[in-house]
């Protein structure tokens, strides 16, 4: 069987992998805690369930235009005015299913083969992948003080004849950092300088803590709207726990949108009519849900930061926003799939490798499950890694003896 050199060249998943793995764990009755996860474990907003069963009642599922029904653009056109500052029109909104898809269509609209696109490291593992699926290339850009926040003159040494792109993703996955007003400004003006696309993932723009409150982007463009290369992506997946509904949007030029458009419609047809009643209540409806997440993850976060603060020889840049960190376990092992693996086996705790983030010697851990699944998958950590650490651990009603350390 013949299969083309661009799909074997695509990089599998490294978290629905582990998903995969961790459930037939699961099903063979392993304790097994998820450390990895990237959904919230919080239920799907009443309202966005009230609306998708009013709409279910009518009986009448159909076709939807291509860039999303004008209720949901519209109840988009009040989010991005309300939690932006930004002023736009229908025609410069388009829904999708899932912000992937948003990103990806995006991606066959404005790269060409052998552009090269910008993603500074630690990033989100899809990101490199998608920019090879439309024959462009991914430069992954690490700064040179190796941290998570990156510095302006590291992105901008990048920059060539060949870069068409940017991509920035604050709140960061995995790292959870928030970029800095003065970063993101000087990016913003990078590309306006250079006549360069940059491409704002949102999807953790609310889930940030500590009262900060970062500007978005829009603040700093000097170009008018429809001139202006700046395309912004968001969806309901994190704030609103509604992964499983796969409704995205993208917001950019009028001529960029309709190109999207006529891409999506090439490609996905619409996204389900269904699901974007559902978007559609959770946008209009009680918003307190998100303020609920939020605080619940802060309090989560804290609770990680603390147990992870117990290692000896661990690193970790406190998260700022979204629901994950990425602490340095290097000194256990500088191989973080070998490490993932290992924890995996020992411990029955699923970790992600930061080598898929772009950060070797890494791990990432979410914080938005249970807290008894924090304290207590770390306390297995620990008892995995640590020499002085008691040697023996009841996992589920198995006791475990460590006989390696």
């Amino acid at each position: 069987m013949s299969i083309s050199v661009l799909a074997r060249a695509i990089g599998e998943s490294p978290t629905l992998k582990l998903n995969e793995k961790a459930n037939l764990l699961k099903e063979r009755g392993e304790a097994v805690i998820h450390l990895g996860s990237g959904e919230p474990k919080i239920k799907t907003p009443i309202d966005a369930i009230l609306a998708a069963s009013a709409k279910l009642s009518t009986a009448e599922v159909k076709y939807t235009p291509t860039d999303g029904i004008p209720a949901l653009k519209k109840a988009i056109l009040r989010y991005t005015e309300e939690n932006y500052g930004k002023v736009v029109g229908p025609e410069n909104v388009m829904v999708a299913p899932g912000a992937k898809a948003a990103l990806y269509s995006l991606f066959l609209t404005v790269l060409n083969p052998q552009d090269e696109v910008i993603i500074p490291a630690p990033y989100w593992v899809s990101y490199p992948e998608m920019v090879k699926m439309v024959y462009a290339v991914p430069v992954t850009v690490k700064s040179e003080d190796g941290r998570f926040q990156p510095r302006l003159q590291d992105i901008e040494a990048a920059v060539n004849s060949y870069t068409k792109m940017i991509i920035l993703n604050s709140p960061n996955n995995p790292s959870g950092a928030v970029y800095s007003d003065d970063f993101v400004q000087g990016i913003v003006e990078l590309c306006e300088r250079k006549k360069l696309w940059l491409v704002m993932d949102d999807i953790y723009h609310k889930l940030v803590f500590d009262g900060r409150k970062p500007t978005p982007a829009y603040a700093y463009v000097k170009e008018p709207f429809e001139n202006s290369r700046l395309v912004v992506i968001n969806g309901l997946s994190k704030l609103y726990g509604m992964t499983g509904f796969r409704i995205g949007w993208a917001i950019a030029s009028k001529t960029v949108i309709r190109t999207m458009t006529n891409v999506q419609g090439q490609t996905v047809s619409c996204p389900s009519a269904l699901l974007q009643s559902a978007a559609v209540g959770a946008l209009l409806g009680m918003q307190g849900v998100v303020d609920s997440l939020n605080a619940t993850l802060q309090n989560a976060r804290n609770i990680m930061v603390q147990e992870l603060a117990s290692f000896d020889n661990v690193y970790l840049e406190k998260p700022c926003g979204t629901f994950y960190c990425l602490p340095d376990f290097s000194y256990y092992n500088k191989s973080s799939e070998a490490l993932s693996q290992f924890l995996l086996e020992k411990a029955l705790v699923v970790t992600v490798p930061g080598k898929e983030f772009g950060f070797e010697g890494h791990l990432r851990l979410s914080y938005c499950g249970s807290l008894k699944d924090i304290t207590e998958g770390l306390e297995r950590i620990k008892w995995a890694l640590d020499p002085k650490a008691p040697r023996e651990i009841y996992v589920g009603d198995r006791r475990l003896v460590r006989d390696w350390t």
